[in-house]
């Protein structure tokens, strides 16, 4: 997310055309050389390079919210056995507890996967949902996602700087009861899809994240009053089909600004997302 405050001009069909949707098939050996390339060079990067990583917890609770929200725990998608789905929990109790009351200083950068390190099961992690190439998969730590979709949603609504986010590749529920814009969350790879935000302001913020019976919960939470609040949004949003079949999913997310009294002072280009559907868009004519 720019620290700018200028607007950006809307995406064009131009643009649309060098995103290439198709997924590309990569042999197994391929995968196993592309992913140990990759963490280890953000291995690297965690030891060697400018960033200051946030470590610090504090129990206490600051005293004032800066932004809070929830999602539910549980799902019904067809053709997924629920085991997945309680295995999850488990798996985000362990990565919730690992970053809870976290305090991000001035100057100093959130890593998602710095602070609940690599999910094994000798941690206790158990085979949850994984997204794979459009397909859903087992895997140990599987669900972690929805932590990271929620610690960059509530982000989004704070004067935090969001320094890397991957988009979600697919498009995974169809929009029954979704409450925030397409493409509002942020995927998650053991260590090299990060989730990095950093301090910019001069004061301390405190992550908190906990779990109810039926929800994943959290909240920045800040010592000084917020200055600004902030309204997420999406624009040109639309679906199209591609030429190999499948249908795909466009939008670009802002966030206007507003002062104490109300004023909009800013009007902020965040992010643009394409994604393949895992599902047939329903398609209604109205007058």
């Amino acid at each position: 997310m720019a620290n700018e405050r200028e607007g950006r001009s809307e995406l064009t069909y131009m643009e649309l055309d060098n995103v290439n949707l198709n997924p590309k098939k990569r042999s197994r050996l391929r995968l196993f050389l592309g992913k140990s390339y990759y963490r280890t060079r953000r291995r690297l990067f965690w030891l060697f390079g400018n960033a200051k990583f946030a470590i610090h917890k504090e129990n206490t609770p600051y005293p004032l919210i800066c932004f809070s929200h929830s999602t539910p725990l549980l799902r019904k998608l067809k053709g997924v056995d629920m085991y997945l789905q309680y295995n999850k929990i488990t798996n985000l109790k362990i990565a919730a507890e690992r970053m809870n009351g976290i305090i991000l200083q001035p100057g100093e950068t959130f890593s998602y996967w710095r602070l609940i390190g690599k999910p094994t099961k000798h941690k206790g992690y158990k085979k949850g949902l994984i997204l794979f190439s459009g397909t859903f998969l087992p895997g140990v730590g599987g669900g972690l996602c929805q932590l990271s979709n929620l610690i960059y949603w509530m982000t989004l609504h704070t004067p935090l700087t969001i320094v890397e986010r991957y988009r979600h590749s697919y498009d995974v529920f169809p929009d029954s009861n979704r409450t925030q814009p397409f493409g509002s969350g942020a995927t998650c790879v053991y260590n090299y899809r990060d989730l990095m935000i950093r301090n910019d302001t001069s004061q301390p913020f405190q992550l908190k994240v906990w779990l109810t019976d039926t929800h994943l919960c959290g909240c920045w939470r800040m010592q000084n009053r917020a200055v600004e609040t902030y309204r997420v949004y999406e624009k040109e949003h639309f679906i199209k089909r591609e030429l190999f079949g499948k249908y795909s999913r466009h939008n670009t997310i802002y966030r206007k600004v507003f002062d104490l009294d109300g004023k909009e002072i800013a009007d902020e280009y965040i992010t643009e997302n394409h994604a393949l559907m895992m599902y047939e868009p329903y398609l209604e004519m109205k007058d």
